[in-house]
């Protein structure tokens, strides 16, 4: 399989499956990435998955169970005897075993606890009793600890007797006797540190980390800044209680940039905090997902019509009104969302506060006068261009160019005031100790809708009427 590419190796398995000669497509899957390993049987049927899988040794299979998805490993769960679950399940990263423990019900744990060693068992109800939104929710127990009076020979003994994975052998954590955390070293520096010199020599104590009941998102920000590979997270007490690694981090992130993106859309999670594949999602769960705000936002959109009725006797007497009402909801959405849009983000990543609150509407108030000008020329330009190309009737006390003047200045309000919603609502839904991000594309859309055509014929009835 030396030099094989990609393509041709993947003709070789189709072969191997197709020929059913499973302990041949192991000793291939063998030499490829977890990640490759489970795409390859994700596509097998339930009964030849359970007979290549058992080929693997039991750490193997534990590597690989814990790269499927939540669907999969439930179904591996019903499929296999308990017995032979449990060996699979000791097998799987911490962290992971632990989320799939709390998916299921009381019974199913109960049935699966007996075949757990003691270690295992501990473990799984510790990491289990964190609620899922912390950092002892997305914490691994899959760490190495050494003692300062141990000798760098001492160390690397220890390393070898506690058996970290390979994803977490970089970082080893200094601990005193009561597991209150010292510090921590790498491999790197045991390796090249005198074999009879004292881990206290080398081992740093200016170090970041996480509390076991800090928000995972809190966490996660932490590690990004800070380049981390992990971060241990420690109690109450300091002691050094599990970690949290950059592959965890990279999750969260990805979860709460996709909640948050639901969220401005005015897409309601179905299941809180879960990624859902979009083609395994159900059509009925695509429509639970997104028929509240739908509904919602329609009823809302009813304050627009309330608008035109009010001033039904403008758009009849100044029929050019018509043509540019389009222009002014579309404006005033791109805008606001733009607003809404950087706001959030701005307050995400921590360069806003709250508290900041006259300084970001001033900001955006000043920013929207200048778009405000660029948009009234181009509008009056429009307004020029188009209806005298049409020949549009007006009436007989108007001319053209007051009449695009008119329009421009209304145009030129309606930016100014949707960047204003814009910047303010994620603001004010984060005074009332909600998500900004709630305060949604489709929301901000519909409200500026209202005020704009509000603008739009106040402005108009003013100057022409």
């Amino acid at each position: 399989m030396i030099n094989v590419d990609k393509d041709q190796k993947n003709l070789i398995i189709e072969g191997l499956i197709r020929a059913q000669e499973w302990d041949a497509l192991v000793a291939v899957l063998r030499k490829m990435p977890v990640v490759d390993i489970v795409d390859v049987l994700n596509g097998l049927d339930d009964e030849t998955l359970i007979e290549v899988l058992g080929l693997f040794n039991l750490e193997e299979q534990g590597y690989i169970v814990s790269d499927f998805n939540r669907e999969t490993q439930m179904k591996l769960f019903n499929l296999l005897d308990r017995k032979t679950f449990a060996d699979i399940f000791t097998n799987m990263a911490s962290d992971v075993r632990a989320d799939f423990y709390q998916e299921l019900d009381r019974e199913q744990q109960l049935q699966m606890l007996p075949f757990l060693n003691k270690k295992t068992r501990e473990d799984v109800t510790h990491l289990s009793s964190y609620e899922p939104e912390t950092a002892g929710g997305i914490m691994s127990t899959d760490f190495a600890t050494l003692f300062e009076n141990m000798t760098a020979r001492q160390a690397i003994e220890k390393v070898r007797k506690d058996a970290p994975s390979k994803k977490m052998i970089y970082y080893l954590y200094v601990v005193d006797n009561q597991m209150k955390l010292k510090g921590f070293t790498t491999l790197k520096d045991l390796i090249m540190a005198d074999p009879d010199s004292l881990v206290s020599e080398f081992v740093h104590t200016d170090y970041t980390f996480a509390h076991v009941d800090e928000d995972r998102e809190s966490v996660a920000a932490k590690i990004d800044k800070y380049d981390l590979v992990a971060i241990p997270v420690i109690n109450q007490l300091n002691q050094l209680a599990g970690i949290v690694r950059h592959d965890e981090a990279i999750d969260v992130i990805r979860a709460e940039h996709t909640e948050d993106m639901e969220k401005f859309m005015g897409i309601v999670p179905v299941h809180e905090h879960e990624e859902l594949n979009y083609v395994e999602t159900t059509p009925v769960q695509h429509f639970k997902k997104r028929v509240v705000w739908v509904a919602a936002l329609a009823i809302l959109g009813l304050l627009t019509g309330v608008v035109i009725h009010r001033f039904e006797s403008a758009l009849e007497t100044l029929v050019i009104l018509a043509f540019y009402m389009p222009m002014v909801a579309d404006t005033g959405g791109n805008t606001g969302s733009q607003a809404a849009t950087i706001v959030i983000r701005a307050m995400a990543l921590g360069q806003i506060k709250l508290r900041q609150w006259a300084k970001i509407l001033f900001k955006e108030a000043r920013i929207s006068l200048f778009l405000g000008i660029v948009i009234g020329i181009i509008t009056f330009g429009n307004v020029l261009l188009l209806s005298s190309v049409f020949n549009v009737p007006l009436p007989e006390h108007l001319t053209l160019p007051f009449v695009g003047l008119g329009i421009a200045i209304a145009l030129s309000l309606q930016v100014i005031s949707a960047t204003l919603i814009g910047a303010s609502l994620p603001l004010i839904v984060r005074r009332l100790g909600g998500d900004p991000a709630v305060a949604a594309s489709p929301a901000i859309t519909t409200l500026v809708d209202a005020t704009g055509l509000l603008i739009y014929f106040s402005v108009a009835t003013l100057l022409f009427f």
